[in-house]
């Protein structure tokens, strides 16, 4: 089956009407730099990777290879995962009081727990 494409092919004349009718500076306030200064569209832009194709796994590939020995990568996976859980009143409680940080307490006495039981004995 041959493929076909929905948008047309332009003229060279065409090319040359659309950026002569272009405007000569853009108006746009919620972007992260000013596209009228070139200093600016550079510096941020300067980290960018370009690569020909290949989506997800060929700009891994690319910052891969920029990043210097020593240098950690992306994770193989999170380090936690995030999910919701019912507990009692005193024991939520309990645990917020001990301050900022309570979540690791409650993960790191769910930790303990498991040292010393296993999960079918609850």
């Amino acid at each position: 089956m041959k493929r076909t494409t929905s948008s047309r092919k332009l003229t060279s004349k065409q090319i040359q009407d659309a950026i002569a009718a272009a405007p000569d500076t853009v108006n746009v306030v919620d972007t992260p730099y000013d596209p009228n200064n070139s200093t600016s569209v550079a510096s941020f832009w300067k980290g960018a990777v370009v690569t020909q194709g290949g989506g997800v796994a060929a700009v891994t590939a690319a910052l891969a290879a920029r990043r210097l020995p020593g240098q950690r990568g992306l994770g193989k996976r999170p380090p936690k995962v995030a999910i919701n859980i019912r507990l009692s009143p005193e024991v939520l409680d309990a645990f917020k009081a001990t301050g900022e940080g309570w979540q690791t307490r409650v993960d790191g006495a769910l930790k303990k727990w498991l040292e010393a039981h296993s999960p079918s004995e609850a």
